[in-house]
Formats: structure tokens, sequence, C-alpha cells
């Protein structure tokens, strides 16, 4: 099985770099790179030091309902290249372990999945959880904050 990591909507990102509303209808923050604490949800990596930062409330989810998570997010302040690697991004090597749930075809958590898993086993556990029929994408979030990370999509 393919595991494909993915950054927030590129049209959601290039809105919020124009100063669009965010997911609580709020324009960005801005704040300077410290080079450790910002990882960029599009390029999925660390933006770098002294580089602007966007600070926001993101939903990755298309409609509003209880299981539609929101909640603070980084971007680069100027365009970066969208993650679209193969193999685990920058943005999960930075922490010993990550918050991994599932989520049905309905956006809805399926009961039973989250689990904080170790850096080196989160991909594995992507593809376990992608390979139940029940499980229609898994979200990677950080296991000490709950920020929303990156989203593995299953096959269509």
């Amino acid at each position: 099985m393919t595991i494909r990591f993915t950054p927030l909507d590129p049209e959601f990102v290039a809105s919020i770099r124009a100063g669009g509303p965010d997911a609580n209808g709020l324009p960005a923050e801005h704040a300077v790179s410290d080079g450790e604490g910002f990882p960029c949800r599009s390029c999925l990596d660390t933006v770098p030091e002294g580089k602007g930062v966007l600070v926001l409330a993101a939903r990755p989810f298309p409609t509003l309902q209880p299981y539609a998570e929101c909640g603070p997010v980084y971007l680069c302040a100027d365009a970066c290249t969208p993650w679209s690697g193969d193999g685990v991004p920058p943005i999960l090597h930075g922490s010993p372990d990550y918050l991994v749930k599932g989520y049905g075809r309905d956006h809805r958590i399926v009961y039973g999945t989250g689990q904080i898993t170790e850096q080196d086993a989160v991909r594995d556990y992507a593809a376990q959880l992608l390979a139940r029929e029940d499980i229609a994408f898994v979200d990677v979030r950080s296991a000490r904050n709950n920020c929303f990370l990156t989203r593995v999509p299953g096959a269509d």
C-alpha cells in the first residue's frame, strides 16, 4: 500500500496568504520563525529561522460537524512548494511520537483508531488503518498539542 502524506489544501493556503479568512473567519497572525517551533502545513517542513510565519486556525474538513476539529497551524508566510514527495515529510521528524487516527467517509473519527504512535511507526500504523474498509483517511496530529500536521488519504 502506498502511503502519501498530504499538505493543507493549496487553495486554502493561497487564500490565507492573500489575506483571506482562516477557519475562524479571521486573518492570519504574523510571526517570525525561530527555526524550530513552526512546522508549515504546506511544505510540511519547518519554517526557516528568521522567515515569516502565518499563524491561523484550520479545519481540514469539508463541513462543520462535531468531529471537524479546528486548531492552530502554521504556514510559511512566503510561497513554498507544497509537499508532494515520497516518504515521511520533515514535519514528522520533530517529535518522538504523534497522534494518529482514522476517519470514515463521513469525516468522523472511527472510534478506537486514535493512538499515540512512535515516530518510526507512523507510516505503518497509517497503512494498517487504511487497510480497513471503514477508514477513508488518516490524520496525523501533534501528540502534545493535538494540532493537525498532515493527512494520509486512502485509495479512492
